[in-house]
């Protein structure tokens, strides 16, 4: 395979991830060390300078993020982590979870420091029980060392909603509500979880917070894309040779992620169509392989990065097919709040199903199309917004195979 640069996994395989001592021999919590040793103000410049954005879709930078919550006063703030993970065919928050656990546990540490809040929630994928499992033996091993002073870590478990894995929602399931996302602003840094302060970060972000602060902003700003700086962890599955995991440098464009790291197209076919950043994701065609895989690079482009599920298709798919089970999902997921979301992904769903199945028409075409644009722009949460995406863009890109289907 082509070369990685592994920064959030460089532990993989190294350590015990159940074992807190290893962790340390490893570096482990040197981080956190030089974070307590650092004003609060002076932290947060810090994490801010090294260019860090957000891991889980929205791409904001975490420091400033964390000067939101530092600049709110109020009695209790939280630190929460999402661990949903609900995007089909991502497992990268797994991955580190698993393997390298006490990295998460301190950089919600850290940023706990920087805000000035003792407690902390992990909300993790209902689906995941072996994983809290390792988490609760991870926080249990952190508390007995004493490493996490007073901040202290609790796990939560969702129930298996995709609308969860947007921080609002997941706030109201951790409060024991419905998982639905809220009205904002306020935005969580400001009022979030009961009514306080909260940071809500992805365990990618979190895991990347320890080493930013042992090895200086300078070094991480130095890695990959400048304006999207540090490594993605990206997992391959679909019509690839290769289905895994990788981590690389955010300047590595789409097309070294498939052919080199994925080793091209499975059983000698043609490519024909990448989706990444899961479901929600947009379908890239051969022409933009050449895009780098940064948050910025990859927005201009109509994508996201998103979780970096890559899932690569080869010449033998019906895109058709494909979106009528994406829009199947969207429908089933949708958590009903507003209106553009609750209507738009039914009427979405049903009009792909009749072009499938041979009853569509030219103007169903320019319906969706209009539909699509309308909720990008008119829905609440992310679900909603970005549910039209795969849709989109595989009428601007492969619009022969809707066409195909008219009789």
């Amino acid at each position: 395979m082509a070369e990685e640069m592994r920064i959030l996994m460089r532990n993989y395989g190294k350590i015990d991830p159940l074992n807190i001592d290893d962790y340390i021999s490893a570096g482990g919590y040197k981080g956190l060390e030089k974070a307590r040793a650092m004003s609060q103000k002076d932290l947060m410049a810090e994490v801010q300078k090294s260019g860090l954005r957000g891991r889980g879709g929205a791409g904001f930078n975490a420091g400033m993020k964390w000067s939101f919550s530092y600049n709110t006063p109020s009695d209790q703030k939280y630190v929460v982590c999402n661990a949903d993970e609900g995007e089909p065919g991502t497992y990268k928050d797994r991955l580190i979870m698993e393997n390298d656990p006490q990295s998460v546990l301190e950089g919600m540490a850290v940023c706990g420091y920087a805000i000035g809040s003792n407690k902390g929630y992990i909300y993790c994928r209902g689906e995941y029980p072996y994983v809290v499992e390792k988490l609760n033996t991870a926080i249990e091993q952190a508390k007995a060392k004493g490493v996490l002073g007073d901040f202290d870590i609790e796990v939560r478990m969702g129930a298996g909603a995709y609308v969860c894995g947007e921080e609002s929602a997941l706030i109201e399931s951790i409060e024991g509500h419905r998982g639905e996302p809220r009205f904002k602003p306020p935005f969580p840094p400001v009022t979030g979880l009961w009514g306080k302060p909260t940071i809500v970060n992805n365990v990618e972000t979190f895991a990347n917070i320890p080493l930013i602060l042992e090895k200086g902003a300078d070094w991480f700003a130095g890695i990959g894309a400048k304006s999207y700086p540090g490594t993605k962890l990206m997992t391959l599955t679909g019509d690839v040779v290769n289905c895994t995991f990788i981590e690389v440098p955010t300047d590595t464009t789409i097309r070294q992620v498939i052919f080199d790291f994925g080793g091209g197209i499975a059983g000698g076919k043609k490519f024909k169509a990448v989706q990444i950043g899961g479901t929600s994701g947009g379908f890239i065609p051969e022409s933009l392989l050449d895009t780098a895989i940064d948050f910025d690079s990859m927005a201009a482009i109509g994508a996201t990065l998103g979780s970096g599920a890559v899932f690569v298709m080869d010449e033998s798919r019906d895109m058709v097919d494909v979106i009528n089970q994406i829009t199947k999902f969207f429908e089933h997921e949708s958590c009903g709040k507003c209106s553009p979301c609750r209507e738009g992904t039914k009427r979405m769903h049903e009009m792909v199903k009749n072009i499938y199945s041979g009853r569509g028409t030219a103007a169903d075409l320019d319906l969706l199309n209009r539909l699509g644009t309308v909720m990008s722009k008119a829905c609440l949460c992310g679900l909603g917004q970005a549910a039209p995406s795969p849709v989109l863009t595989t009428l601007q890109h492969f619009k022969t195979d809707y066409t195909a289907k008219f009789n």
